[in-house]
């Protein structure tokens, strides 16, 4: 892991050679340190070194190059996972599949076609791609579900997979993980065309051949036939536990030959992309976004999916990724390996602020420093 910090920290200065301007490349650091504030609310009135309407013309307006933005941090993920050495059999990509709402109220004139509700929950719904490989946990893109009519959540998500690279899905046995939204039988068919396996849940009331559901199975791991799929799949099942503290049974389906008890181990692996979700909304504020453009908000949930890499590489490159993180701690460490003057700007200002009332107590505080 000791080659982690000199990578994230080529990224942030490559990420930096990409914005058209000096203006530009301090926006975007004075953007990526309120992100790694690790706080959860990186609004931009809440900046000391940028006034909230030029980061808004950071996002909104100014030309920089988003994808190639999206490139650059793609590039270094890849570079890192393939760097690492394999000894024994091909590893397993786990390639998690699910939706999330980013709840938003109030009115969104430009891109009102997208804020849908959805499951009863009102917002923009997004279809996230997550990869786990070995300490490695990797957002690596969304699309947006535009509701009735639109292309279905299983849809964006096939084209999310086939966006993975050849030089990684060739490296690695790339099993995917994803719940009953995805396990339409045309679903699990065209993952099956592309080589790779799935492993999914499926409603208690699914259809055999021979005309039973699978609730009727009593035997995990079983081989069977679904009704309208043209191949045996594997079926096994856990008890999930609910909010209200009642066990609920989550049938889960394998098109790889595997026991019972590894597909149940499998199918609550799927559940890691859950704890993502609320640290990437809770920490790193993904769902914060009061942008009025829809480049605005693509930009802000960029920086935010950007930021959080950020600070899952500087867990992994103090603390090795063996224990869970601390987010917030995780957060500030990047903040401050690979962003110190926006860990320092704060203090700076505040000194700033507070400098009247040393004068009174007789302490005379000078700090020579400017705002970017």
């Amino acid at each position: 892991m000791s080659a982690i910090l000199p990578q994230a920290q080529a990224l942030v200065s490559g990420l930096q050679a990409l914005m058209p301007s000096v203006y530009q490349q301090d926006s975007l650091q004075a953007l990526l340190g309120l992100f790694l504030e690790g706080q959860g609310s990186p609004l931009p009135e809440h900046c000391k070194t940028k006034s909230a309407s030029a980061l808004s013309r950071f996002l909104n307006e100014y030309k920089w190059p988003t994808r190639q933005v999206i490139r650059a941090v793609r590039q270094a993920v890849l570079q890192q996972i393939l760097s690492q050495p394999r000894v024994g059999r091909r590893p397993t990509l786990q390639v998690i599949l699910d939706l999330t709402t980013v709840e938003k109220v109030g009115k969104f004139k430009e891109f009102k076609h997208l804020i849908r509700v959805y499951n009863r929950k009102r917002g923009l719904h997004l279809v996230m791609l997550y990869l786990v490989v070995g300490q490695w946990r990797v957002p690596w893109g969304f699309r947006i579900y535009r509701g009735k009519d639109t292309p279905s959540p299983a849809k964006l998500g096939l084209r999310l997979v086939k966006s993975l690279p050849k030089t990684l899905t060739q490296q690695f046995e790339v099993l995917i993980l994803a719940d009953t939204a995805f396990g339409s039988n045309a679903f699990i068919t065209r993952v099956r065309k592309l080589k790779h396996h799935a492993l999914v849940g499926v409603p208690c009331d699914r259809r055999l051949e021979d005309g039973r559901n699978v609730a009727q199975l009593h035997k995990r791991g079983q081989q069977l036939r679904l009704l309208g799929l043209k191949f045996p799949v594997h079926l096994s099942w856990y008890y999930f536990k609910r909010s209200d503290g009642k066990l609920e049974k989550r049938y889960v389906l394998s098109t790889k030959a595997l026991k019972g008890s590894t597909i149940t181990w499998w199918g609550r692996r799927r559940w890691g992309i859950e704890g993502f979700f609320k640290t990437i909304k809770h920490r790193f504020g993904l769902h914060r976004f009061g942008q009025q453009t829809l480049l605005g908000v693509y930009r802000w949930l960029v920086l935010s999916l950007t930021a959080y890499l950020l600070a899952h590489w500087a867990h992994l490159h103090l603390e090795g990724g063996g224990a869970r993180p601390d987010w917030g701690e995780a957060a500030q460490k990047a903040l401050e390996l690979l962003l110190p003057l926006m860990a320092l700007f704060p203090l700076l200002a505040e000194i700033q602020r507070l400098r009247p009332l040393a004068k009174r107590y007789g302490l005379d505080i000078n700090v020579d420093w400017c705002k970017m």
